[in-house]
């Protein structure tokens, strides 16, 4: 199973991103190593830890008014619903279907963050230039 380790590389330079990414990836990984025991209880770790840095981008966003609020808000639904979904199913037993998750995820996050994280790094940047 592919992680994710957090380089300098992935800054975005905007802090309260990078410090909530650098914990999602943590979480991942904690979640990605525990044992089909504890996986449920983490995976729903993982899955609030998601949520919460869906939520801090979001309020960015609304923040400085970027209007690719409602594309980045619905990636994220996207996003959100399949882990719920995936949830039910770990909560259920089904554990393959949570670690296959935890497969596709690495490289969701990184295709997302070099695109829709990137642009938000840029116009958080330009609204503090123009204010």
């Amino acid at each position: 199973m592919q992680t994710i380790t957090w380089t300098g590389e992935m800054e975005l330079g905007i802090s309260d991103i990078d410090d909530a990414h650098r914990l999602l990836l943590e979480q991942f990984g904690r979640t990605a190593g525990s044992s089909d025991d504890d996986f449920h209880a983490s995976f729903c770790t993982l899955v609030d830890t998601i949520e919460a840095d869906f939520r801090g981008e979001e309020a960015l966003m609304e923040d400085i008014e970027d209007l690719a609020l409602n594309a980045h808000r619905a990636e994220h639904a996207r996003v959100l619903g399949a882990l719920h979904h995936t949830e039910s199913k770990v909560a259920a037993g089904d554990i393959a279907v949570g670690r296959h998750c935890l497969e596709l995820l690495p490289q969701w996050f990184l295709l997302h963050q070099s695109t829709m994280d990137m642009a938000l790094a840029h116009a958080v940047r330009r609204a503090a230039v123009s204010s």
